[in-house]
């Protein structure tokens, strides 16, 4: 028996993990430092293999380890989905796979549904927008994820204001921790209760993910279940997530400590104008804008199909119908900018509801939503494949003419792999086939580059074929690994593949 305590990151010296070593022939000769000492004999160039084995539970603590079965089982589905492809896909699927199989943990106050969390080693536990899209990928395989995720976070939707945790009636949570969380970097201090609702999207995204789920046929009493849920965020949606009614969704925080940003980007630096200075808050992002539309599509067809199944009136199929008619609108005549390569969307409005007129990849998350027209969706393909934003491994976060741009800088200019995936994603959908398929075989090569296990984060440093040294991206230092998205982004890179 081993007993390890935490010694870095977030929680350091605040839980204990118990391993349990299994392995033939192993003798454990030091239990403080984990050393393990096998006596073995080999002949020359004869191979030897020992293995060891742990079963690792965490003591004390709200989280426990989960389970969906087995998700690495589901690789030959994934590899028959995807149709012709290398014969080096097993590796990836069977290795993303059995990641999100570890990755599974589950809340000690409900075991039975299990989650995915967000990544090791620095986020295991709960986020809510990691465990949503992590899910939502996996739904051409399986919805159960889906529907044991929109559980568990249907259990802990806020139902008050509260400004320290950023909780409003309706709202999915953004992060759950056993203690509050305290960092300090750059001269500010980020400070969070364990259970904190600071993300503009996560509402968005478990809506979008119910709708998701039931068009992948999932039973229709689960589905039945989450319909008060569904009516709790809608009206979160229509109370409070647009707090100065200009048919805009944004997000500020308040506090002073808590985060600064509330979309997937949410570090502190991560909005800018192409002249590289930070825009400032209120921000109401792009992307959330794509959300919204889909979340407001998707809770009209809902809406519609369990009519004798909801309790407020003022949630109709018409109402939402029309909210997302409204929300093209808008976004059709607000955030449109222009450069001298042409017309694409802007990364945000700022607080004085200027377009922030920084290229970024946020725009890839509105193919395939169909709030953009056909003419649109070809114009922010068409800039997203340039060498400016795709570095040949996948799409950079910030294009490399922005004056912010770095290779490795956090979210302006490295490449994350689900932003990506989610973009080829859209691609597909919206008909750029080709497009996708280009993204998918470059998303591939970073993984054989990174032995099959793609990281949260890698560089955006460009892709040079045939050169030494070129053909594996520059790692992120502190990128999780394995991480649940980054996983999950192996289902649409196999299914774009050969499209």
């Amino acid at each position: 028996m081993l007993r390890v305590g935490l010694t870095g990151g977030i929680g350091a010296g605040k839980s204990t993990v118990t391993a349990v070593l299994d392995s033939e022939g192993a003798v454990v000769v030091d239990a403080e430092t984990t050393t393990v000492v096998f006596d073995a004999e080999a002949a020359p160039r004869t191979p030897h293999r020992v293995a060891v084995t742990l079963r690792i539970e965490m003591l004390g603590g709200q989280t426990r380890a989960g389970s969906f079965g087995s998700l690495a089982s589901l690789a030959d589905r994934l590899l028959e989905l995807a149709g012709p492809v290398p014969a080096e896909a097993r590796s990836l699927a069977r290795t993303s796979l059995s990641d999100l199989d570890s990755l599974t943990m589950a809340l000690a106050q409900a075991p039975d549904s299990p989650f995915l969390a967000a990544g090791a080693p620095w986020y295991f536990t709960l986020f809510g927008r990691d465990s949503l899209l992590a899910a939502e990928l996996l739904l051409p395989l399986t919805a159960e994820p889906a529907l044991s995720v929109l559980r568990v976070l249907a259990s802990l939707q806020a139902d008050r204001h509260d400004e320290e945790s950023a909780a409003q009636p309706g709202k999915i949570l953004h992060e759950f921790r056993d203690i509050p969380v305290r960092i300090t970097e750059g001269g500010r201090t980020t400070a969070l209760p364990a259970l904190y609702y600071g993300s503009i999207d996560s509402t968005l995204l478990w809506v979008r993910l119910l709708h998701g789920a039931w068009k992948a046929g999932a039973p229709r009493s689960e589905v039945k279940a989450l319909i008060p849920h569904l009516e709790r965020a809608l009206s979160w949606l229509r109370d409070s997530a647009d707090a100065d009614g200009d048919g805009f969704l944004e997000y500020f925080d308040p506090t002073g400590h808590g985060l600064a940003n509330q979309g997937w980007k949410d570090s502190g630096d991560s909005i800018r104008w192409q002249s590289g200075e930070i825009a400032e808050g209120p921000i109401a992002l792009c992307e959330v804008q794509g959300y919204a539309f889909e979340a407001a599509r998707g809770a009209a067809e809902l809406l519609a199909a369990f009519a004798d199944d909801t309790a407020d009136p003022a949630h109709t199929p018409a109402l939402w119908a029309e909210y997302a008619d409204r929300m093209a609108t808008r976004f059709r005549e607000r955030f449109w900018v222009r450069d001298a390569r042409g017309p694409y969307p802007a990364l945000a409005l700022d607080a004085a509801k200027r377009p922030v007129d920084g290229a970024a990849s946020n725009m890839g998350h509105l193919l395939g939503t169909g709030m953009l027209s056909e003419e649109e969706e070809r114009l922010v393909t068409e800039r997203l494949m340039g060498p400016e934003m795709f570095s040949g491994f996948g799409f950079r976060t910030l294009s490399t003419e922005n004056g912010a741009y770095w290779p490795t800088r956090y979210h302006a200019g490295s490449v994350w792999t689900h932003d990506s995936a989610i973009i080829l994603r859209g691609m597909s959908r919206a008909g750029f086939a080709e497009e996708a398929a280009a993204a998918a075989r470059g998303l591939f090569a970073a993984a054989r580059g990174f032995s099959w296990r793609l990281p949260e984060l890698f560089s955006g440093a460009p892709r040079r074929e045939g050169r030494t040294g070129d053909e594996r991206p520059l790692p992120y230092p502190a990128s999780c690994r394995p991480q649940t998205w980054a996983a999950a982004s192996a289902v649409p890179i196999l299914l774009a593949w050969a499209c």
